[in-house]
Order: structure tokens, then C-alpha cells, then sequence
């Protein structure tokens, strides 16, 4: 195996890659949309974001893959961001570089490899739009110019996400260590510390800005028959997928964050009952209205939601409870529904 040289200008791309405070985020439904169509256009098996960090790659948006990162020493994106155009290796048993490669030599049995690479504004190498499969395969030129337009769009994306609003937010408030240690490495969601961190934050804009902070608990129904009949890999892949559908169908000012098990946490900014309940319908059918694919199965998952609105100077920890209390109310109701508590007003 040849592990990548490091970039003559590594420091600086290191120094570029931080400053877009995107390390250890939560997954965003936008890049996820684009590795989505990357894997459907191409039909490969994985399609992923990688981003090239100092010792690992760790990928902002995956299709295909359970793992959240892989050493840099084996990675192909390595190799990928030493060069300005897509790098292509369409049979990894006859390149030298990685022909025993321990992602060719097992999981997930890279055979065929396209990485495009990433660039910030002032041209330092991010990371890649890459395409894996366990198939050896050739990319037409029309493919490879699909391919750059993709990764145009990512690259787009990631400049003007640093440039936020959102972005400079979390910049104030978290370094890099405190957001790896409030992210769930399965689903790439907020964890329960990263809920109790935004929630006074919540409260703050919400005082600013005249709305209210809705409290949203959702549980995935009959999760440990999953498991049970299909196995725990099949039940990570639904919390993953469940966790993506949330994602995609909330605001991006919303935040959503996995309480623990099966069973999330959102944060909503409405303005009353009406509005939380229409964010709560939203999240109910996006995991309901599709069968969501396990190996070969199709699985027709539901989750059961229990939502209020945090009162005026309220304890947040009763108000959590309130709509926990609700959540057991839409589960005993039938599940695959959602449950209002009413506030104190």
C-alpha cells in the first residue's frame, strides 16, 4: 500500500479547511442530496464527501458507507487532492498504489475509485466528491464532466455556507473539540450535550426575534423489531436514514439532535401551536410515506412524535418533559402519529 505524500502546501490547506468550521458538523441535507444523486446518476454503490483532515479523512456526507471516517494513510481521496482534476482508478487490483489497500482488501472492497477534488476560494484542496463500488468500471467523458459539475455545486456550496450567517453562530460559540464531543458519530446528528448546548441559545433568539422555541421529541415505532428480525446493522442503517429524512424535512435553522437510541430531539423556532405541529407532520411522513432499504428488504418504517412549546422564562427540563409525556400519549394512541401538549400559558 502507498500511503498519499503530503501536499506541498499543507499547512495552509489544513489552516483553509479549518476555517470553514465544518469538521465534526452534523450531516446537511443539502450535500446529502448531491451524494444521492451522484450514487443514482452513476449507479455505484457509494457515493461520499470527503474531507481530507490531518491524520483521517471524515466524510460530511455518505451514501452507502456506515463509518464516519477512515484513516488518511488509507485513503484514496489522499492521493485525489494532490492533483487539480478527477482522479480515476478503475480496477484498484492492478494499481500499485492500492491493490492491497485494507478498503480493497475487505470492507467495503473498493474495486473502482473516481474523486473529485474540492477547493475553498483561494484554491486549497478541501477534500473530494469520490464514487466507490465494489465493480470495476470505466467513466465516459460525458460522466466525468457530470461529475465535475457535481463537485462544482459542493464546492459552491461549502464557500457560501462559510460565509453564513449560521456558520459564524457556531464559530462564536464551539470550538472544533467541544463540537466532535457533541456529535453522534452514527447519524451525524447533535447529541444529547449538543441539545442541552443549543437549547439556551434557542431561547435567546427566540426572545430577539418575537417567536417560541418548539420542543419536538420523536421515537422510531417497533425499533427493536428491527433489529431483532434484520440485525443491529440494519438498525443503524434506519436511525442513519431516519436521521437524514428529519434532516431534509426541517428548516436549516432548525436543530435536530438524537437524544439517544432511537429517539430525537428537534428544535424548532415558531411562532405558535399551529406551526410547531406542521414541523412535527413533516418529520412523521418523511420517515412513513417511503419504505426505507436494508440489504435486499424493504422496510415500511413510522416513528410517533410528541411536540410543545417552550413557555416564557420556563424550565426547559420540564418543558422536555411535557413533550416526552406527549410522545407516550401518540404511542399508546396508535403510533405513527403526533401529539400536541399544550403550553402554560
Amino acid at each position: 500500500m502507498l500511503s498519499a505524500p503530503l501536499p506541498a502546501n499543507e499547512a495552509e490547506r489544513l489552516q483553509a479547511l479549518e476555517s470553514l468550521e465544518i469538521l465534526d458538523t452534523p450531516a446537511d441535507p443539502y450535500l446529502d442530496a448531491v451524494t444521492r444523486l451522484a450514487r443514482d446518476l452513476f449507479g455505484v454503490k457509494t457515493a461520499l464527501i470527503s474531507l481530507i483532515d490531518t491524520d483521517r479523512q471524515w466524510f460530511k456526507s455518505r451514501q452507502g458507507l456506515d463509518v464516519a471516517e477512515t484513516p488518511r494513510s488509507v485513503s484514496f481521496c489522499g492521493h485525489a487532492i494532490l492533483q487539480s482534476e478527477p482522479m480515476v482508478v478503475e480496477d484498484s487490483h492492478r494499481d500499485s498504489r492500492f491493490c492491497d489497500n485494507p478498503l480493497v482488501q475487505s470492507a467495503p472492497h473498493v474495486r473502482f475509485y473516481a474523486g473529485h477534488p474540492l477547493f475553498d476560494a483561494q484554491h486549497q484542496a478541501l477534500g473530494t466528491l469520490c464514487l466507490l463500488d465494489p465493480a470495476t468500471r470505466r467513466l465516459k467523458r460525458k460522466e466525468l464532466l457530470q461529475l465535475r459539475d457535481l463537485a462544482y455545486l459542493v464546492q459552491g456550496y461549502l464557500q457560501l455556507r462559510q460565509r453564513a450567517h449560521q456558520a459564524d453562530q457556531l464559530r462564536d460559540a464551539l470550538d472544533r473539540e467541544q463540537r466532535k464531543g457533541m456529535l453522534d458519530p452514527l447519524t451525524q446528528l447533535w447529541n444529547r450535550a449538543g441539545l442541552l448546548h443549543f437549547l439556551p441559545l434557542e431561547q435567546a433568539v427566540a426572545e430577539r426575534s418575537g417567536l417560541q422555541v418548539g420542543l419536538i421529541y420523536c421515537d422510531l415505532d417497533h425499533f427493536k423489531r428491527v433489529n431483532d428480525e434484520h440485525g443491529h446493522d440494519a438498525g443503524d442503517h434506519v436511525l442513519w436514514e431516519s436521521a437524514r429524512r428529519m434532516s431534509a424535512a426541517v428548516r436549516p435553522q432548525d436543530v435536530v439532535t438524537r437524544n439517544g437510541g432511537e429517539e430525537f430531539v428537534i428544535l424548532a423556532l415558531v411562532h405558535d401551536e399551529q406551526g410547531l405541529l406542521q414541523v412535527a407532520e413533516r418529520i412523521r411522513l418523511a420517515i412513513a410515506e417511503q419504505p426505507m432499504t436494508v440489504d435486499d428488504a424493504q422496510l415500511q418504517q413510522t416513528a410517533s412524535l410528541g411536540c410543545t412549546l417552550l413557555g416564557s422564562g420556563e424550565n426547559s427540563t420540564v418543558a422536555l418533559k411535557r413533550a416526552d409525556q406527549a410522545l407516550y400519549r401518540a404511542k399508546h394512541g396508535g403510533r405513527n402519529r403526533t401529539e400536541l401538549a399544550p403550553s402554560p400559558h
